[in-house]
This record gives structure tokens, C-alpha cells and sequence, in this order.
């Protein structure tokens, strides 16, 4: 079949939820991928972190393979060998004690705004069904409809209500804006450290370390996303290490399944994991035995093989590199560790634009809010492989220039 007979497939049959860019890809192996026709490409996406490891990593297919022919899955009705080592090891790496296992990121964080509820309810004392959560404006923290309920973005919103009571919307980094949202029955605060699908926002420095002392002393839960930012992807293991700070919920998705599966959990202290008995929540597939014995051996690769270190290096190469080539069309560089967003100005051209001219060069990656340009390959990428997919982007760049700017771009060509 060709490439546009899979791509004709899909729109017959599927939904139009999401607008791929016209590539059919068949293979992946480390940080490259090649279409139906044999073309290769760099993955500068990396499925939004979760192939942090790099595509088919041999030591997580081996974990797969091994776990596959021994036991899939049992349900949580029966305990199951490999979630016993697989928590204590998530437990260990976050430093919170306790950790509750789910498939995708949008359940471990619809799991976290359940726990900080009844914690409100059973611990703070706040009146039946009044509990309140403070989010940021410009989240992302999934799709269903109690989330895109506190959702600042009305694209996901949409014809898709009513939605939950309970949220309170704050612009994100407005340590002062938290502060007046806040009152007695305010439950939690619940943000990324780094803003992902709204491009690669970051906060004010110092903001995360008020937020921990605002939380603490108004007690009511700090929780945070980091299900793109954690597990090494922005040069630390967690994002908000940054800081120095420990957050009462962590919730973790992506990089857990080490690019083969979907495992995420919400991680959060003895006193809030103390909220949930039996039947209170669950999933049939969270936590089974191959997605823990995959998601175990994934963070072990991560320690062993230097992945957040890495992140932290290349990271910086990276922005010092795309912040150097000084264009016109390029409003920001901003990121952490192999996390960056560019910016384009659009009164020259949309961020798709540039991703277009990237896959034809190469490189995959994807725009978001049609402004910026996401870079973030695995974490185990090549310094050559990365430099080239960078020097593919300049290219790019100075060729939308001479189009777009001939007077100043003549003078830059090549």
C-alpha cells in the first residue's frame, strides 16, 4: 500500500481529532524513524516525552518479551509479581512514599483531583462538595471532561459541557494571583512546573519555592504534572528539583512506559494514599504486570544509563545553538534539558509551515498553538544526530528568510 492509502484509511474510518502532518511512520530504532517508503527521520517529538528511552530500546523489549510470556495481566483482584518492586523503585526515585499506578496521564490526574478531594473532605475539613482546585490558565493536563472543564483553551471545551464545579483559574507563575484564589476550602494547587502544550512556558524563577511555602502554610496540597516534564526530560529527574522542593502529589505518565506502553501513576505521601479503600478507585488495567515490569525497568535505564544527565547537557547545547542563529523569524528560545520550544513570529510564517519544511528535510516535530516549534528528541540521542536535526531547523529557518525577508535574508543565505 502507498503512503496516502494508509492516510486515506485513517480519515475514512477514524476521527479527525488531531491533524497529523502527511507521514506514514513504519519503524523506529533509537532517535530515528522511517516512513512507509523508506525515508528516514529524526525524531524530535519523541510522542510528547514518552519515548524518552529512544524507540525500541533492547533492554525494555526484553522486559516486554519476558514479562509478556510469563503474565500479562490479572486485574488487581489477585496481586501480581512485578508491582511490588515497581512501586518501591518509583517510590524511592520520587522521594514520596506511596504510589498509585494507572495507564494514561489524564487518569493518574483525574486520580490526583479525587485523592486531594477527599483529603480536603476527611483531613482539612472543608464542607461536602465545596472543595475547590486552583489551576494555571494555559494548562494541559488531558482531555476528559472534568479536565478540559478547567481548561483556559476554548477549542477543547467546545460544545463538550457541562463541566465540573470545583476549579479556580489563575494565570500561570502569579505567585500573588494563587494567594487571593486561596481560601478555606481551597483542597490543592494543581500545575506543571513547565507548561508543555502551551509551548514550553516557564515560570518566574523562585515561583515553585513560593508555591510549596504558600501551600504549606494555607495547608492545602501542592500537586504537580509532571507527566511531560518528569523522569529526566528537562535535565533534572523531576522539574521541580529546580527549586529544591517536594511537592505533596506528583503525577507521572509518558517516559514511564519506556515508549511501549501506557503507565502513569500519581505518587503522594502516606497521609492523602491513606484516602483511598477498596472500590473507591481503580483501573483493570493499572498497574498490571507487564506495564510494571516495563515501567521498572524503564526507570532503571534511566539511573543507568545517564538519561537526565544527558538531558541537562545536549539541553544546553541545543538552545545555545538555536538562540545563536539570531533570526527575525524566531521570537524565544525557552526550555529546560532536551525540552525546548521556538517561538515564531507569525506575522512571517506558522510554526506548521517550519514543521513542514523540517519533515521534508528530515526532522519530525510539531507545532503547538501554531506558534511554536517543540524540540524534544530522546534522551539518548547522539550530540551528532542532534546537532543535525538543529543545523536541519537553521537551514529551514534561512530559506523561510529569503522567501519571507529577500532583502536581509540574501545576505544570510546558506
Amino acid at each position: 500500500m502507498s503512503e496516502t492509502s494508509f492516510i486515506d484509511l485513517e480519515t475514512k474510518f477514524g476521527a479527525a481529532n488531531y491533524l497529523p502532518l502527511p507521514v506514514v511512520i513504519a519503524r523506529g530504532e533509537g532517535a530515528w524513524l522511517w516512513d512507509t517508503a523508506g525515508n528516514k527521520y529524526l525524531d524530535m517529538m519523541s510522542a510528547y516525552s514518552a519515548v524518552s528511552h529512544g524507540h525500541g530500546h533492547p533492554r525494555l523489549l526484553k522486559a516486554l518479551a519476558d514479562q509478556a510470556s510469563e503474565l500479562a495481566i490479572v486485574s488487581r483482584a489477585f496481586h501480581a509479581k512485578p508491582l511490588g518492586p515497581f512501586l518501591k523503585k518509583l517510590t524511592h526515585m520520587t522521594g514520596l512514599p506511596r504510589a498509585l499506578p494507572m495507564n494514561t496521564g489524564v487518569e493518574a490526574v483525574e486520580t490526583a483531583i479525587k485523592a486531594a478531594r477527599r483529603w480536603g473532605y476527611r483531613v482539612k475539613g472543608i464542607p461536602k462538595d465545596q472543595a475547590e482546585i486552583i489551576v494555571a490558565e494555559g494548562n494541559f493536563h488531558g482531555r476528559t471532561t472534568t479536565v478540559i472543564g478547567f481548561s483556559a483553551d476554548e477549542e477543547y471545551k467546545e460544545d463538550f459541557g457541562p463541566f465540573a464545579a470545583g476549579f479556580k483559574l489563575v494565570p500561570f507563575g502569579d505567585i500573588e494571583a494563587v494567594k487571593a484564589a486561596m481560601g478555606p476550602n481551597t483542597a490543592a494547587v494543581l500545575m506543571e512546573p513547565i507548561q508543555g502544550e502551551a509551548g514550553i512556558v516557564m515560570p518566574p524563577k523562585g515561583f515553585l519555592k513560593d508555591l510549596r511555602a504558600l501551600c504549606t502554610e494555607q495547608n492545602c496540597l501542592m500537586i504537580l504534572d509532571e507527566i511531560q516534564t518528569g523522569l529526566g526530560r528537562t535535565g533534572k529527574l523531576f522539574a521541580h528539583q529546580y527549586e529544591d522542593i517536594k511537592p505533596d502529589g506528583l503525577i507521572l505518565g509518558k517516559a514511564l512506559g519506556g515508549g511501549l506502553l501506557p503507565v502513569s501513576a500519581f505518587c503522594s505521601t502516606d497521609e492523602v494514599m491513606d484516602m483511598f479503600d477498596p472500590g473507591s478507585h481503580g483501573s483493570t488495567f493499572g498497574g498490571n504486570p507487564l506495564a510494571a515490569a516495563v515501567a521498572h525497568e524503564a526507570l532503571v535505564v534511566i539511573e543507568e544509563e545517564n538519561l537526565t544527565e544527558r538531558s541537562a547537557t545536549l539541553g544546553a547545547k541545543m538552545k545555545q545553538k538555536l538562540r545563536a542563529m539570531n533570526s527575525p523569524l524566531v521570537q524565544d528560545v525557552r526550555g529546560a534539558g532536551l525540552w525546548v520550544g521556538v517561538e515564531i513570529d507569525p506575522n512571517f510564517a506558522p510554526a506548521r509551515l517550519v514543521c513542514e519544511r523540517l519533515m521534508a528535510r528530515g526532522v519530525l516535530s510539531k507545532e503547538t498553538h501554531e506558534t511554536v516549534v517543540r524540540f524534544a528528541p530522546p534522551l539518548m540521542i547522539s550530540e551528532d544526530d542532534l546537532d543535525w536535526g538543529v543545523e536541519q531547523f537553521r537551514v529551514v529557518i534561512r530559506e523561510l528568510e529569503n522567501e519571507l525577508l529577500p532583502k536581509s535574508g540574501e545576505a544570510k543565505a546558506g
